[in-house]
């Protein structure tokens, strides 16, 4: 029998559990932080080439913001009405058992997070040694060098405290938004612009609107993972409303202004063409040393996120250890600095092996976590429905705050997840790893999460 939200936040066994510690500022840049990765260093080009036109281009950057807005509409009742640490988990856990929660909670575990912790720090390590280069170590050691260091020490900072890493964060996403906002600077101040090129009467149809909107609402993906720390805001329903209204507000206005200065610099040619929109950017307006500095950029970028990511991912492996009487020793609360300690822990020595498995597999591990976005989009669509199942189940249950003009901001917010779920295994099924097809990647995780499942409730059952 499924347990209660008072069973999840009872005392985890020392008389600890979270608190709420975060304010407002703190939130705002923990959400900006794991949204704004390295991924807006290469969609702008991608979406500039299916786009057709400028006005195209712009629209759906400005769509994509406010796609992004509804979901939050959405996750703002979800977690003001369940605040939890367990995010996602925790709503699918109410919605449909813990049986369908636990199979996201080990997706998010086995590939999701600890898949991305490993992939940022390679971005960070890569660029960094570009930056920085560690020419003591041998050829192609230096790169994965730093992305074993980054995961250390950030795991370190985070074990310290919520404090302590959330502290980080907001330098870390002023460091990030600075750096963004410098690159818009170089194309107004430092670049000629690019040559204007008289605009047809009717603006070109876009080549491919989905394929495009695609990859923009992968650049905007992140936001939900505020859904994690929801019982740890300050303010309550109105402070977790804001949070999100606000972070998505920002990320819209940077995306525009990144692609804004890489269009006046580059023009819609220029950019589509380009391999690396920021570097050409800033090597337009600084020369060679432009290149140092986009590339110390898209570390502080990578880096951000590696943050976010970890102190949100943590959270997933607290609420399954509460959950589940076998994995109890994940429940395990700091309460004296605030944090998961044992999922923190157990998080770096998971995302350690898969940058070893990384270094042995090259590309062929970065695609083994790209193909496993159908499974993200499966479960993001189940969190989506989840708010018409737990409305329905729990009409008497106080809901400090409601999505607007319900039922049609949720449903407009499940069609988009379920239209990505069908655009990634499009994807997913025309790709091949290791001579198989790539979307047995996604059933091989759901597969062994099935597994580990049955194996967790039979040694449940077993016991006195």
């Amino acid at each position: 029998m499924d347990r209660t939200d008072e069973d999840l936040f009872a005392s985890t066994g020392d008389g600890t559990a979270p608190r709420r510690v975060l304010d407002l500022r703190q939130a705002v840049a923990l959400i900006v932080g794991v949204v704004i990765g390295a991924g807006i260093f290469k969609a702008p080009s991608i979406v500039a080439g299916l786009s057709g036109s400028a006005d195209w281009m712009f629209l759906m950057w400005i769509l994509g913001g406010l796609i992004s807005l509804v979901g939050a509409l959405c996750y703002s009742e979800l977690t003001t009405a369940y605040p939890h640490p367990g995010g996602d988990y925790h709503f699918l856990h109410r919605a449909y058992g813990r049986g369908t929660a636990f199979l996201f909670g080990w997706a998010r575990f086995a590939v999701i997070t600890t898949g991305s912790i490993a992939l940022l720090a390679f971005v960070f390590g890569d660029y960094m040694q570009q930056a920085v280069p560690l020419s003591m170590l041998p050829d192609g050691w230096g790169a994965t060098a730093y992305a074993a260091a980054v995961i250390v020490v950030l795991s370190l900072l985070n074990l310290q405290g919520l404090r302590a890493g959330a502290g980080a964060q907001m330098w870390l996403t002023l460091a990030e938004i600075g750096g963004l906002v410098l690159l818009a600077l170089a194309a107004a101040f430092f670049t000629d612009p690019a040559p204007a090129i008289a605009a047809p009467a009717t603006a070109a149809a876009p080549v491919s609107f989905g394929l495009a909107m695609v990859f923009v609402l992968l650049t905007y993906g992140g936001w939900n993972e505020a859904a994690y720390i929801s019982a740890e805001v300050r303010g309550g329903a109105s402070s977790m409303v804001r949070a999100l209204t606000f972070s998505i507000l920002i990320i819209t206005v940077l995306y525009l202004m990144v692609t804004w200065a890489c269009l006046q610099t580059l023009g819609m040619q220029g950019m589509a063409k380009s391999e690396a929109l920021a570097a050409d950017v800033m090597g337009l307006a600084f020369g060679a040393s432009g290149e140092r500095v986009i590339s110390v950029l898209v570390a502080i970028s990578a880096l951000t996120s590696i943050n976010a990511t970890m102190i949100v991912g943590a959270r997933t492996g607290y609420a399954m250890g509460r959950d589940w009487p076998p994995l109890r020793r994940l429940g395990r609360w700091d309460g004296e600095r605030g944090t998961p300690a044992v999922a923190m822990s157990i998080q770096c020595a998971a995302a350690l092996l898969l940058v070893g498995i990384g270094v042995a597999f090259g590309s062929g591990f970065k695609s083994m976590v790209e193909f496993t976005a159908p499974v993200f989009w499966l479960f993001f669509l189940l969190s989506g429905v989840s708010l018409f199942v737990l409305r329905r189940r729990e009409p008497d249950l106080p809901r400090p705050f409601r999505v607007p003009l319900y039922p049609l901001l949720p449903l407009l917010f499940c069609a988009t997840c379920a239209w990505m779920l069908w655009s990634s295994l499009s994807y997913v099924y025309s790709q091949s790893l290791g001579g198989l097809n790539a979307a047995w990647i996604g059933v091989a995780v759901l597969a062994s999460g099935s597994f580990l499942l049955l194996f967790l409730d039979r040694k449940e059952r077993s016991r006195p």
